[in-house]
């Protein structure tokens, strides 16, 4: 059983605060901010430019790729780290047209977090050749998979909803059908067991700072199932991946296996602190994960909907049917949220009118669930998110 009192001493949460935004951003893990400066003074400030091969910065995309593949159920040497979330989207989904050349359509679903839309809407803009993107609602997803179909781009939980699509069963009729699909698992990854190999998806991305806590900007990942290894061409041909980056050649040649998914100098700072991240991940269970999770998101459901009327649930009411995290609407949805953060309890707004919640066992537990609902019940009762400084929208939401 996964010790999750030993996991909570990990993180660093300031006094006061019930953190339930680390699905948006996971809170900082204290042996980061040492692992950091260690870097900095040690290899950056000692060894200089040597570090590249001294320290392992050149190979670092490599290692912490094959650490987020044991979290992910993928192969050694199919994960590579780099760059952000949007341009492994767009490398997976370049690939994957390429390798179903006789189709057009990419389908996709409403609730697909926007970037990745905007970034497949982009590329059939950019694409000759009559290249659509085709959005139908969640629950139209099955349906709607045919033999047109070139690519199924999906995000594996909905980032408003916390809707959870079936992986597997939706890969296996993709490939019945011919289609070659791209998951994306930024809302997956360190929040449920997931097992590319076994949905046997073709491309998968994710980001690293959400529940896998490797701070803001952290860099994302991108999974090539291997029977795709060396013939996915990457649109992106950043000469990292290069088949042979330091010869400095005037032509592009694409590297070996996940290596051609690199793209630009990797962010090797980012990386040593995703690479403490992920420390706390040893001796955790992904199931204990999971059913703590699952256990603490249907708690919160059942005291707010007991204690606030007003608030309607706009996740799905079984939590093996949705991710770690739960959302509410009400049309003062923004500064509820607001009057909650003053009072030390940070969720966060998604437009029009969702406040969502995640629910992190490594660092969550019951009581700081009931604490959270007792003072949000206080803030519906009395109105107290009606106050004009609740009401002004920041930049980031």
């Amino acid at each position: 059983m996964t010790d999750f009192a030993a996991t909570r001493a990990l993180f660093h949460i300031p006094d006061g605060v019930i953190y339930m935004d680390g699905n948006s951003l996971g809170p900082l893990p204290k042996a980061a901010k040492e692992r950091v400066a260690r870097m900095m003074q040690d290899e950056w400030g000692g060894q200089l430019i040597k570090g590249w091969n001294s320290a392992g910065w050149f190979v670092q995309p490599r290692r912490v790729g094959d650490r987020i593949g044991k979290l992910i159920g993928a192969p050694e040497g199919t994960v590579v780290m780099g760059d952000t979330l949007s341009i492994k989207v767009y490398q997976a989904l370049a690939a994957a047209l390429e390798l179903n050349p006789r189709r057009r359509v990419i389908l996709s679903d409403s609730g697909n977090f926007p970037s990745d839309l905007y970034m497949a809407q982009g590329l059939t803009e950019l694409l000759d050749g009559g290249y659509v993107l085709d959005i139908v609602e969640p629950e139209e997803i099955e349906e709607a998979i045919d033999d047109t179909i070139a690519v199924l781009m999906l995000t594996e939980v909905d980032y408003r909803t916390g809707r959870l699509h079936d992986m597997k069963a939706l890969t296996e009729k993709a490939h019945e059908h011919g289609v070659l699909t791209v998951w994306d698992l930024a809302h997956s990854a360190g929040a449920l067991p997931v097992d590319v190999t076994d949905a046997q998806a073709d491309f998968a991305v994710g980001c690293t700072y959400k529940y896998l806590n490797g701070g803001p900007g952290a860099p994302a990942f991108i999974y090539v199932a291997p029977k795709y290894a060396d013939r996915a061409r990457p649109a992106l041909s950043g000469w990292m991946g290069h088949e042979a980056p330091f010869a400095f050649d005037l032509d592009y040649r694409p590297g070996f296996g996940i290596e051609r998914m690199r793209c630009g100098t990797p962010p090797v700072i980012a990386l040593t602190a995703l690479e403490a991240a992920l420390d706390v991940w040893d001796g955790v269970s992904m199931d204990d994960i999971r059913a703590a999770s699952i256990g603490l998101g249907d708690l919160f459901i059942r005291e707010v909907e007991g204690r606030c009327p007003e608030l309607t649930l706009a996740s799905p009411r079984s939590g093996t049917r949705r991710g770690s995290q739960v959302s509410f609407r009400h049309e003062q949805g923004y500064a509820i949220m607001q009057a909650l953060i003053a009072r030390g309890v940070i969720g966060d707004f998604r437009a029009p009118d969702s406040i969502r919640f995640g629910f992190t066992p490594l660092y969550l537990g019951e009581a700081d669930v009931l604490k959270a609902v007792d003072t949000l019940a206080d803030i519906m009762a009395n109105r107290l998110w009606d106050r004009p400084e609740y009401h002004e929208k920041a930049a980031v939401t």
